[in-house]
């Protein structure tokens, strides 16, 4: 970037201070060039620095040189335009493909910050569109852009003005005084992090500007003083009253009732109304309930993500660990002492009183486990898309070096890891159908990243699929691991942008499942593990164990997950029984029973009455592919992995998909028999771990109902008191998951030998005659499942049918 000082409409001074009379703006742009208020500098001078283009600006973000999340996202923009400019290509491919590139690299710089990713992706939207005109050019689709650009920082400042006086309304309405009131604000919110009067100290403004504020109260912000440094020379500069504190008085002066509000600023806010902010502001959050002082989040509606259900999803941002060691460059606090240094955190909704937007507040039902953000933009005709196509390119394809460099970016992976990146180790292991996957190894420890491309991997682009299903998973595995952590991994990160996580390395001799199996292997465990898996999971997220708000706040997030229940509505329940262009089977040999299972009328009805149920049941959150090569397993413990499926579904999908899998397994042995081990032990253990699943899960389940039962509303303790109507209850209800897993096991069974995705136990049978033999036994067992399982009482009837087969 190039330094230079910006003479005529404003004074610029060295040290010795600021002219206190000139307009503050963080962003100048005149004719077309963007100068950036160096905020590193102030309070002692000011420095405008040019920014010729995306990079320019990625790095006046990356270094603090901008920030705020509304500035970030008008530079970035700007910067976009100015670079455009510059540009002499002519096709229009090549103009939507430059401003791709410059979104993507712009996203990338803040992660944290959503107002940057919506304002990339619209600038982004808009070349797409311009380039679809008839008689479109470079050049039209570039003014389309830049005029977007410009038109960006109008509106910022008026939406700002907005946001004020909904703000001075929301506090005026809840403090608790008749007088002029105390506000206390965190970080910078004000002209210097947005294009023009603020947010959060907008509200402030607005206060003043109306004569009903006392005292403005600012936070130093440490480590990097944004409050002390920023928010005093505004308030100072506007002539606000005001007090600077240190961050730790907080709560002394709250405990003196010398605060009668707060009002922060936000980064990104999640659907739930979580809110991440500068690091501090939870604490000032935890302060302010305690003292039943309101606390308020300032922020436009370009702030809000309704991608993330909740705070859990947002990417933390870590700052070098130099912000707080060092001091104007020279080391202040002793060698060899570990530093965390997190840029922001996450204020759950239950902290914050209300979202002050520019369109009105948003505020909690009193019903309701946090805000309906959603809802509130739908009624204002402001929904954001689910997700951003225009942005897949961000879910660009790792490869090894670019692995590295992600990884290293950030601080508490790469410890994870240890050494440096030259000695870490990656392999791509993924042999599944999806997705990409990642082994990283480093001198004291490992990862696992996940990545999604936008297509189905064994497809490729013939197959486009959204990144977002990689976030629905990392909250199911976040969930389920809450419910049974001992047999669910740690997720790490979630990082949209990218289309990946992060998460806890399995490590050998923990191996797949399904190589276990086919190679006549025994886990005496598993059946007793996978039990208490699916009782805890499928309990602990019903009805049973939960609240109606909750359930149907989790049933609304997690249904959104459309593309991937669409792949096991048509590839489970639908293609299967048709003539569809991805059906395979081993042919000639399977070819009669492929048209049966097209033809056969009884066949058709079953598998559409699971479809129909496992369409309209939402009784839990299921992992929605819980096959053997979903777990990671020894003969001690048991690990379920790959959850991109998961959505809310019937309790029996889960259950029933193990099931099917495990009986998979038992009809191939006979294709993998050898002189030396005719499996007869593999296959007695396979039909006791269905046995010991089911027996294990359904004690679990009663168990966690007798415990824990009186949570939840489906079956509530002022209708079952009687302990005997209680476990009438129970065996009703668990004969219907049995039957209904049981008939999802067949479907499941099927798909696996006539579908799209086969299994590594009979694709790995090299004899098509021998393959085909125990296809078919494994066949007529489905088909039986299918068609019988509303009658099963009991377990041991499956085990006899399969044995008959």
């Amino acid at each position: 970037m190039e330094m230079a000082e910006q003479r005529g409409a404003v004074k610029v001074h060295r040290k010795g201070g600021i002219d206190l009379e000139m307009a503050l703006e963080a962003i100048r742009y005149r004719d077309g060039e963007l100068a950036l208020l160096d905020q590193r500098l102030l309070p002692h001078e000011m420095v405008y620095t040019t920014v010729k283009g995306a990079e320019d600006a990625k790095q006046a973000i990356a270094t603090m040189a901008v920030r705020g999340a509304p500035a970030i996202a008008i530079t970035a923009a700007l910067a976009m335009a100015v670079e455009l400019r510059q540009a002499q290509h002519e096709d229009v491919e090549r103009t939507v493909q430059h401003v791709e590139e410059m979104a993507k690299k712009l996203v990338e710089s803040r992660p944290t910050a959503v107002n940057l990713a919506h304002a990339c992706d619209a600038l982004v939207q808009e070349a797409i569109e311009a380039a679809g005109k008839e008689g479109a050019d470079g050049q039209s689709v570039r003014r389309r852009v830049s005029a977007l650009a410009e038109k960006m920082l109008a509106e910022d400042v008026e939406c700002n003005r907005e946001i004020g006086k909904v703000g001075a309304k929301a506090i005026a309405d809840s403090a608790q005084v008749a007088e002029a009131w105390t506000v206390l604000t965190h970080c910078n919110t004000g002209s210097l992090a947005t294009a023009g009067y603020g947010t959060a100290l907008g509200v402030i403004r607005r206060l003043y500007e109306e004569g009903k504020l006392k005292n403005a109260v600012c936070t130093e912000t440490r480590p990097y003083g944004q409050g002390a440094r920023l928010t005093a020379f505004e308030l100072v500069h506007d002539g606000i009253p005001a007090t600077l504190i240190a961050d730790s008085a907080a709560a002394a002066l709250m405990s003196q009732g010398k605060v009668h509000a707060v009002v922060v600023g936000a980064d990104r806010i999640a659907e739930n109304g979580d809110t991440a902010n500068k690091i501090g502001t939870l604490s000032l959050a935890v302060m302010a309930k305690y003292y039943s002082v309101p606390f308020f989040v300032a922020a436009p509606v370009s702030s809000i993500d309704t991608k993330m259900a909740s705070g859990k999803e947002i990417t933390i941002e870590e700052r070098s660990p130099e912000e707080l060691t060092h001091y104007k460059g020279a080391r202040v606090v002793v060698e060899n002492i570990n530093v965390w240094n997190p840029a922001f955190d996450v204020t759950p909704y239950d902290l914050i009183s209300g979202i002050i937007t520019e369109v009105g507040l948003i505020t909690k039902p009193d019903s309701s486990g946090g805000f309906k953000v959603r809802d509130f933009l739908t009624a204002h005709g402001l929904f954001l898309r689910e997700s951003s196509p225009s942005l897949e390119t961000a879910c660009a394809a790792l490869d090894e070096a670019s692995l590295k460099e992600y990884l290293n970016s950030h601080s508490s992976l790469a410890a994870l890891l240890g050494g440096s990146p030259s000695e870490w180790n990656i392999r791509e292991i993924g042999d599944g159908n999806i997705n990409f996957i990642f082994v990283v190894k480093g001198p004291t420890g490992g990862l696992v990243v996940k990545q999604g491309l936008p297509y189905v991997r064994s497809m490729g682009d013939s197959w486009p699929l959204s990144c977002d299903r990689l976030r629905y998973e990392a909250h199911c595995l976040r969930r389920h691991r809450e419910c049974c952590q001992e047999h669910v991994p740690e997720v790490h990160l979630l990082d949209e942008a990218r289309g990946l996580i992060v998460m806890q390395y399995v490590a050998p001799p923990h191996i797949v499942l399904r190589k276990g199996i086919t190679a006549g292997r025994i886990f005496p465990k598993l059946g007793r593990q996978m039990g208490k898996y699916l009782a805890n999971v499928a309990f602990k997220t019903s009805l049973i164990g939960n609240q109606t708000e909750v359930h149907r706040e989790q049933v609304l997030f997690y249904n959104r997950n459309i593309q991937m229940f669409k792949i096991t509505e048509d590839l489970v329940f639908t293609e299967p029984y048709m003539e569809a262009e991805h059906n395979w089977w081993t042919s000639p040999q399977l070819d009669e029973e492929a048209l049966f299972m097209r033809t056969d009328p009884e066949l058709k009805l079953a598998i559409s009455n699971l479809k129909r149920k496992f369409c309209e049941h939402t009784q839990a959150l299921i992992h929605g592919d819980l096959h053997t090569g979903s777990l990671m397993v020894t003969k001690e413990s048991a690990w379920v992995i790959d959850a991109e499926f998961a959505m809310y579904g019937p309790i029996g999908f889960d259950v029933g998909a193990f099931l099917g899998n495990l009986l998979l397994g038992y009809f191939a042995q006979d294709g993998h028999r050898s002189l030396d081990n005719d499996r007869s032990s593999a296959k007695h253990w396979l039909l006791s771990c269905v046995s010991e699943t089911w027996a294990f899960f359904e004690e679990e389940f009663k168990r966690l109902w007798d415990v824990e039962g009186a949570n939840g509303d489906a079956f509530s303790p002022k209708l079952f008191a009687e302990d005997s109507l209680k476990k009438s209850a129970q065996q009703v209800f668990l004969q219907e998951i049995l039957q209904d897993a049981l008939g999802f096991a067949g479907a499941k069974m099927a798909r696996r030998i006539v579908g799209l995705a086969h299994v590594e136990d009979f694709k790995s049978i090299a004899d098509a005659e021998v393959r085909a033999r125990c296809e078919k036994k494994a066949l007529r067992c489905a088909w039986q499942l299918l068609k019988l399982h509303h009658k099963v009482t009991k377990m041991e009837e499956v085990l006899t049918l399969a044995k008959s087969c």
